[in-house]
């Protein structure tokens, strides 16, 4: 199986998590496009070169690369969209799916609204030109108190590099993803899906999550969950156990 990991963090987000499903799967946990230890490109003027679909034909190329021809995918936040448009475009390859808080980008981005806007600021507030929002990311790591993951993650995305990277998977994602989305509005994921979002989150307050990824899927299941955004390092025991009992069905 396949661990996609969500911003800003990198696959270390899977440290609890990925070593226990070890013991049943071979399990992969790569850094996405612009994150962590992975390549980040500039940014190419239409943005392209951090799409969904691009940054899903990396890690298709991955597994490729490892032997790999068929797998399940668990993507969280900007990494579950990446799943999501692996298993739009690498139908053949994706097995089983678990995409954790999130709703499609093309539905937030069509349904825009004020508690939107104040829920998800960094959205909006990414997509400004570069660099002012790199300079301004850069500018607020200074003196900050950091966790020992926290420390980890700012090691490998608190860079000039890391932050534009991320900062252009943003602008992909209110661009060129959303060109992408449009044109396949008729199809379905065809794979069984598990969406899981957080309890009391903002997409389990403003969203129901279920019912709008059931418009995108044939075959799709899901609730909430504790932990917060980031479950996985929240809530690892509750998100493991899902996981396993979802790919075991």
């Amino acid at each position: 199986m396949l661990l996609l990991h969500g911003a800003p963090l990198t696959l270390y987000t899977w440290r609890d998590v990925a070593p226990r499903l070890a013991e049943e799967y071979t399990v992969v946990a790569a850094d996405l496009r612009g994150y962590g230890d992975s390549s980040k490109p500039a940014g190419l003027p239409d943005h392209t070169n951090y799409s969904k679909r691009a940054m899903a034909q990396d890690q298709v190329d991955v597994m490729g690369q490892l032997g790999f021809d068929h797998f399940a995918v668990v993507g969280q936040d900007r990494g579950g969209r990446v799943a999501h448009r692996m298993a739009l475009d690498h139908a053949d390859k994706v097995t089983k799916a678990v995409l954790i808080d999130i709703a499609p980008t093309y539905y937030l981005y069509t349904h825009v609204t004020i508690d939107f806007v104040q829920a998800y600021f960094h959205w909006f507030n990414y997509l400004r030109p570069s660099p002012q929002p790199e300079n301004e990311l850069l500018a607020a790591q200074a003196g900050r108190q950091l966790s020992p993951a926290q420390a980890e993650y700012q090691r490998a995305n608190g860079t000039p590099e890391g932050v534009h990277g991320m900062c252009e998977d943003y602008r992909a994602g209110a661009s060129i993803d959303l060109v992408h989305d449009a044109a396949d509005l008729h199809r379905k994921i065809r794979c069984p899906l598990n969406v899981l979002w957080a309890e009391n989150g903002a997409m389990d307050k403003l969203y129901d999550v279920l019912a709008i990824w059931r418009e995108r899927g044939t075959d799709v299941e899901g609730k909430g969950m504790p932990g917060g955004h980031n479950m996985q390092e929240g809530a690892p025991d509750e998100l493991l156990g899902e996981i396993r009992r979802f790919l075991r069905a």
